[in-house]
């Protein structure tokens, strides 16, 4: 039996590395995820099974900003897009949970002046 590794999910993520303290900046983020809704069936007319990223979270410096449940009716490599306050410098966190219990992690700095 051979293991596999565990299968990276790419993620591109766009927010300023800097921003005003009290003034609102604006994340993007994009999940590269085929989002399978198990309604579809393959060539041989086997159900697909599902498999979706069925919940986001966004935390600044520990302080969730954003938590989604998301269904079947999400569509592929979702996009997000929203904007946060800039309070202190930090962290942003993001994060999105599989069907299979996985969780795609992505995080970066932020410095507010």
């Amino acid at each position: 039996m051979t293991e596999t590794a565990p299968v990276t999910m790419k993620m591109l993520v766009k927010m300023p590395a800097e921003a005003n303290k009290g003034e609102a900046f604006e994340l993007r983020a994009i999940a590269m995820h085929p989002m399978e809704n198990g309604l579809r069936r393959d060539m041989d007319g086997k159900v697909i099974p599902r498999k979706i990223l069925n919940r986001f979270v966004c935390r600044y410096n520990g302080e969730t900003v954003i938590d989604c449940d998301w269904g079947t009716a999400v569509a592929a490599n979702p996009y997000m897009a929203f904007q946060v306050k800039a309070v202190d410098s930090g962290t942003v966190e993001l994060e999105w949970t599989d069907d299979d219990g996985s969780v795609h992690r992505h995080s970066a700095a932020i410095k507010v002046v």
